[in-house]
This record gives C-alpha cells, structure tokens and sequence, in this order.
C-alpha cells in the first residue's frame, strides 16, 4: 500500500491521544487535536511542549503511531509560544508560497451576565432578664403584752391566772424558792414572698420578601486588532463590526 493511499484512508478521530514520530524516529509527542490544516501536538511531563503541525507533513498511521515527515529543526519551528493562536496558524507559518491561503482569526469580546444567588443573613432575637426591684405594701399582725403590776391588800383575794389552771396550793406555799420562768405564746404575721411567671407580651416575628434594584457595574474586555505591515503590503478588506475600518 502506498504513502499516499494510507494517508488518504486515515481515520482522523482516532489519531487523538496516539503517539507520533518524525523522521529517524524523532519524538514528537501525542496528539491532541486534529484541524483542517495542522495537527497539534504535546510532549514533556512537567515543562510541557505544544507543536502545531502541517497536515501535510504525515505520512502514515498504523493505529497505535502517527508518523510525519518532521526533523528536528523543522520541530522547534512548529513549537507553540506562550502567545494565543488561532486556527490555520501552523499552516500560514510553514505555508506554501504559490499557493493563497485563508483562515480564521476569532476576535474575542465579554458580554457581562448578572445572575442571582440566594445568600442568608441571620437575625438574633435574644430574651435577656432584667432584675428590678418592688415595694409592696402589706398589713401584718402580731400579739404583744402589756404588763401591770397592781398591789393587793386584801388577803381574801384569789389569784386565777387565764393563761394556767389555777393552783391555790402554789399560792399558799408562799414565793418560789428560785427562778421561775413562765412562757406566753406571741403570735405574728410574717410575709411570704413567691414569684409568679405570668406571659406579659408576645413577640411576633414575620419574614417577607423585599425586592430593590441594584445597578452592578463590571470592567468586560474585548478584543481589537490591528497589523504592522512590515512588508510594505497593501491589506484591504479587514473590518472590525464594532470599531469600523482598520486602515
């Protein structure tokens, strides 16, 4: 089978993620996409490597490995800079004189969107005692005595206490040989203070949706162009929708 019938019946999806080589085996990386002009490809763990690739330039793919007609040299000439490309560049880089070429350069631009997101607030309701004090007024009773010493002179006299049964023997035995003591019961009021919880108000809590109008401003980039002609040629044609004609 020939070169150019195996390149003819290759199925391009399929060369995506295989490995490719160039000429003495060069390793060339994997590919990682397919275009209509370039193959781009990547190769290297850590300080990785992307190469834009004439389509042109394979010569066949056996399943497993791509193999293109690349040396060296012509590989550092393919390989991508840090700068952003557009489709076809490999080809307009490497590209046949006699031969016009076109492509596509995206001009890009931002749109701002605003959407909405639904964040919580919280509000703490928080009951706290506050101590005061009250003076209340209130009546008490109580029991007190008086004390009245009346002298007696007749001797027929009975003394009959209201408090003890009467005990005319005591009173006939004359006084009392050492201390007595007699008790009287005093009766009184004391007050007794109790705390009564009684629900003295209610807080009613209501949520309700308020709608408010903000005006978001954001800073969007898009994209211009402009050409230095340092080939001294004329370049007509090029239009900017937005911006109008660049000259």
């Amino acid at each position: 089978m020939s070169t150019d019938n195996n390149k003819d019946s290759i199925d391009w999806n399929s060369v995506v993620k295989k490995g490719a080589i160039g000429v003495d085996g060069l390793d060339i990386g994997e590919v990682q996409e397919v275009g209509d002009s370039y193959i781009i490809t990547q190769k290297g763990l850590l300080s990785k490597k992307r190469y834009h690739i004439p389509i042109s330039s394979v010569e066949s793919f056996d399943g497993d490995i791509l193999k293109m007609r690349v040396n060296e040299v012509e590989l550092e000439g393919y390989e991508e800079s840090s700068g952003q490309k557009f489709d076809g560049y490999s080809s307009f880089k490497s590209s046949d004189m006699s031969k016009e070429l076109e492509t596509k350069i995206p001009v890009m631009g931002e749109n701002m969107e605003v959407t909405k997101k639904i964040t919580e607030d919280k509000v703490d309701i928080i009951k706290e005692p506050i101590k005061e004090t009250k003076t209340v007024e209130i009546e008490l009773t109580r029991e007190m005595i008086t004390i009245e010493r009346k002298p007696v002179n007749d001797e027929s006299y009975s003394y009959e206490s209201p408090m003890q049964p009467s005990d005319r023997s005591s009173l006939s035995e004359g006084p009392v040989e050492s201390i007595t003591e007699i008790s009287i019961p005093l009766k009184r009021e004391e007050p007794i203070v109790s705390k009564i919880p009684y629900v003295k108000e209610e807080v009613i809590v209501k949520k309700k949706p308020i709608t408010e109008t903000k005006t978001i401003t954001a800073e969007i980039t898009t994209e211009n162009i402009h050409y230095n002609n340092q080939a001294s040629q004329k370049v007509e044609g090029i239009k900017n929708n937005q911006d109008g004609e660049i000259l």
